[in-house]
């Protein structure tokens, strides 16, 4: 059962009134999980932390899922900074060495009995997976949507109800196995939990949170368009809340400073670079995007919001750089290097996977069709690109050589039909279609 709110002239409203729904799901005993879909920016951590003192009010006692080490920190101090009251505890490998941060505001064990004066626990499924003796009343799984169906079957056994949080539009779980032996079967361990979990309980309420809290209002129809065209959500914020400007002007009629001129203006730039067949590693495009990040810093980028009416200075902090492969993200760190930016190696470069869940005031993109001879499926996938195109708050810089319509054009979507799996929408060529097309209309010829 999905359920929709109807449109709101106040983001705010609309989305406390979808947050009331899921509350009330959660406070009923007519279901064992919930469901919670959330776009980009939406707002899932603050749901989770808040989902979780309210278990705690009724006198639960909730386990919390994370899927990596840092998300479990990062909801540790938001916990303790919105609960202070409540004694959080983390339930870790005997090898991890929690922050000063950490350390200050939960207890770390390693079992279950050395956290029974904790009123909520938090791990990895990976840790969760190694507990044997626990049972909790309620799970919260946040990010659910990244964690593989045969991870939550070691922990289902571990709590009676479930809250599954997550963003159905990114990237899949990740298995370095092959996985077409699973295709098909009612229990395939490298699908998702969640859609695994709702195939099994068509029942589950499943709720969507209408608005994005991080994409400005000149991102969030695009991205919705190409990676959730079957849910419906704005931006919390209105055309011209967010603006950025520079306290220097370009440095003459360049390629680049037209790029960060037609990303202050609309949201969006697309430098093109010549067309040509290269490889990944492509020195041009990796020093380009290196480049483009040092000059925001150079003119002094100046971001105007909803937080900084007045304006607040760019950092490098502010600033990403996002790859598909991790070997283009080491040289794009050494690239930055050689910008003579002092701060700019600073600014944060990774791959999509890593780059998941992080926010941005500006994000470069290396498209991951760029220079490329065909369209894999590796480079096709809409998560991989949803991620690197959704993590900004006032901007998005593409830059890409010039042939990425012609090359999805010439490769279309030939994924294979399965019996019994239903047919993953919107696909990779259908995404990418839809995000160059717009790129179109704010391309800069280098």
């Amino acid at each position: 059962m999905r359920t929709n709110s109807p449109l709101a002239v106040d983001p705010a409203m609309r989305a406390a009134a979808v947050t009331d729904r899921i509350l009330t799901d959660l406070a009923s005993s007519d279901y064992r999980a919930v469901v919670v879909d959330s776009p980009p920016g939406a707002g899932k951590s603050t749901l989770v932390i808040r989902a979780a003192g309210n278990l705690v009010a009724g006198n639960e006692r909730p386990m919390i899922v994370a899927q990596t080490n840092n998300q479990v920190d990062d909801l540790i101090i938001r916990l303790a900074r919105e609960h202070p009251e409540i004694p959080i505890g983390r339930l870790s490998g005997g090898d991890y060495r929690p922050s000063p941060v950490v350390a200050d505001v939960c207890t770390v064990g390693t079992n279950i009995a050395a956290l029974a004066a904790c009123q909520i626990v938090v791990g990895t499924s990976a840790k969760w997976a190694l507990d044997r003796d626990s049972q909790f009343g309620w799970a919260i799984l946040d990010e659910a949507y990244q964690m593989r169906s045969d991870k939550l079957l070691q922990i289902v056994e571990r709590f009676d109800r479930g809250l599954f949080v997550g963003d159905p539009g990114q990237l899949d779980p990740f298995t370095v196995a092959e996985t077409e032996r699973w295709t098909g079967l009612p229990h395939d361990p490298t699908k998702n939990g969640v859609s695994v979990m709702l195939q099994h309980n068509p029942q589950t309420p499943v709720h969507e949170l209408p608005v994005s809290w991080r994409l400005p209002a000149s991102a969030a129809p695009t991205i919705q368009e190409a990676f959730y065209p079957l849910s419906e959500f704005t931006s919390g914020t209105k055309a011209g809340t967010r603006t950025l400007q520079f306290r220097t002007m370009g440095f003459g009629s360049t390629a680049l400073d037209e790029t960060l001129e037609m990303a202050a203006t609309t949201g969006w730039a697309l430098h093109e670079l010549p067309r040509r067949h290269v490889p990944r590693t492509d020195s041009e495009t990796i020093q380009t995007a290196a480049d483009l990040a040092a000059r925001l810093l150079d003119r002094g980028a100046v971001g105007f919001c909803e937080h900084h009416p007045d304006g607040r200075e760019l950092q490098a902090s502010d600033i990403a750089i996002g790859v598909a492969h991790r070997d283009q993200a080491d040289l794009a760190r050494v690239a930055l290097t050689r910008t003579g930016n002092p701060t700019a190696s600073r600014i944060t470069v990774d791959n999509a996977n890593r780059l998941q869940g992080r926010e941005y005031e500006v994000v470069i993109v290396m498209h991951p069709l760029s220079g490329r001879r065909d369209a894999s499926s590796f480079h096709l996938e809409a998560g991989r690109l949803c991620v690197l195109t959704s993590r900004h708050r006032q901007a998005c810089i593409v830059v890409a050589r010039a042939g990425i319509t012609d090359l999805l054009d010439s490769h279309p979507s030939t994924e294979p039909i399965h019996l019994s799996v239903p047919a993953k929408f919107p696909d990779g060529w259908q995404a990418n279609q839809v995000v160059m097309a717009h790129l179109a209309q704010h391309r800069v010829g280098a």
